[in-house]
């Protein structure tokens, strides 16, 4: 069987094979607009939004006596007071500290954790726990696009202002207390879900699952008694552009492609896995892989990171601890400088820019563009949308510390070099620089 380090080989370097267009932009495959994707957008801001998240995510199940001792030796993150229906945001780093990738842990029973991502992190966890003589078993619920068979769980997500209303609708009741990044349980109609507290669209709300087979009575339910509160079912496209609105910069490359101590995982990922599978695009390109790798304190995660105990890449990740690091902001485009872009596209030749999709405007699965002051490199853009909620262009950024001020212009460079890469899903076309400003949030004043 061919794997991840065969794949690296017989494209002659990691980057070649990134860069080789293997896979577009990370797929949400649900229906792409269930009305409109800028109402739908507004929704999570002004009345409720339902959003499906049962097909783009891998669960990755871990259960056994040393499903808590595999899970700390592997994660960054405290494990103290971690047990059933608690939940948390699970970060791995590799042996030098840098991101391997991030998912959610619920905590379901004593010893019984299902991970919730993209599937770096999860496949990080299964390498450790089938090569470090770890007493748990495993059980993966792959996303929609590679499971044949369907998901086990559903799993929903309901949030804006009118959110709380509509679940004590459903409820029959008074909802009970599930504080933040805890997990409980309640009813939906005659079915009862577990669910979790978290504010990904930036608005108080629940995510929420169980069985598959009830997600069509479960979703019907909450649509009918969210009628009234004006209630909207997000679409693909308006849901792709959710992370940039709460900043979770959610298309990192995972630090696996290079590295001795790496190369074990390489040559147990097979060739078809999620990082031989993976895009890079932007305008930021460099002939070193690790220049796309990030740290957590990049990506706002420096709070998460505890020391209370022995995990991969902790002594590397102790030494970085006092040095200056990129920190995560908002850029918020020059509207004339994204008209001119989308006034090219009725241009020929050399004259025509790099085309930019509405809502979500990044082309592939890790996208990076280059972000300048004064023609000098401060820092990359990640995920960039519209969102009719600013009526604009954002993105989240990755800026240098020493050069981030907030209300300060940049440029970003938008569109690859050379006419742009081999990758079939990008069209020829020229770089341009776009206009921004740094914020420290998308929208003025937001305390959410």
């Amino acid at each position: 069987m061919a794997h991840l380090e065969d794949q690296i080989q017989a494209s002659g370097s990691p980057l070649a094979l990134l860069r080789s267009g293997r896979s577009g932009a990370y797929p949400f495959p649900i229906r792409a607009e269930f009305t409109n994707w800028r109402d739908e957008q507004e929704s999570w801001r002004t009345s409720a939004a339902l959003m499906d998240l049962s097909h783009h995510m891998t669960d990755l199940t871990v259960e056994g006596p040393d499903c808590y001792r595999l899970l700390s030796d592997v994660g960054a993150n405290t494990f103290a007071g971690f047990g059933p229906m608690k939940a948390k945001q699970f970060v791995a780093v590799n042996h030098d500290g840098y991101m391997v990738g991030d998912c959610i842990l619920f905590c379901l029973a004593d010893n019984l954790v299902r991970l919730v991502g993209r599937p770096p992190a999860l496949n990080w966890v299964q390498f450790h726990a089938e090569t470090g003589g770890y007493d748990v078993t495993l059980r993966r619920d792959e996303r929609t696009a590679q499971n044949p068979n369907g998901r086990e769980f559903f799993r929903l997500q309901l949030q804006g202002p009118h959110a709380a209303a509509i679940f004590e609708k459903v409820n029959g009741g008074p909802m009970p207390d599930i504080p933040f990044f805890s997990m409980g349980r309640f009813n939906i109609g005659k079915h009862e879900v577990t669910a979790l507290n978290h504010r990904m669209s930036g608005f108080p709300g629940l995510e929420f699952f169980g069985p598959y087979e009830h997600i069509d009575d479960v979703r019907d339910t909450i649509l009918e008694a969210g009628e009234s509160f004006g209630v909207r079912q997000v679409g693909g496209r308006a849901y792709a552009s959710v992370a940039t609105e709460s900043g979770w910069i959610a298309n990192t490359v995972p630090a696996v492609y290079s590295g001795e101590k790496q190369k074990p995982y390489r040559e147990w990922a097979n060739a078809r896995s999620f990082e031989a599978s993976l895009s890079l695009g932007g305008s930021f390109v460099s002939d070193r892989v690790e220049d796309y790798y990030v740290t957590p304190w990049d990506l706002g995660y420096g709070h998460i990171l505890k020391f209370d105990h022995d995990f991969i890449g902790r002594e590397a990740l102790e030494a970085r601890r006092g040095q200056k690091h990129r920190r995560k902001a908002w850029l918020s485009w020059h509207r004339d400088d994204v008209a001119r872009i989308f006034a090219s596209q009725y241009e020929h030749g050399e004259r025509r820019f790099k085309h930019i999709e509405m809502p979500a405007a990044f082309y592939a699965a890790s996208h990076f563009d280059r972000i300048e002051r004064d023609g000098r490199l401060i820092g990359v853009s990640t995920l960039c949308s519209y969102t009719a909620n600013v009526r604009g262009w954002i993105s989240v950024c990755m800026i240098d510390e020493d050069e981030l001020t907030y209300g300060q212009e940049v440029e970003l460079v938008w569109g690859e070099p050379n006419g742009g890469s081999a990758n079939p899903t990008v069209e020829r076309h020229s770089q341009t620089k776009i206009r921004a400003t740094v914020s420290r949030r998308p929208f003025a004043g937001d305390k959410h």
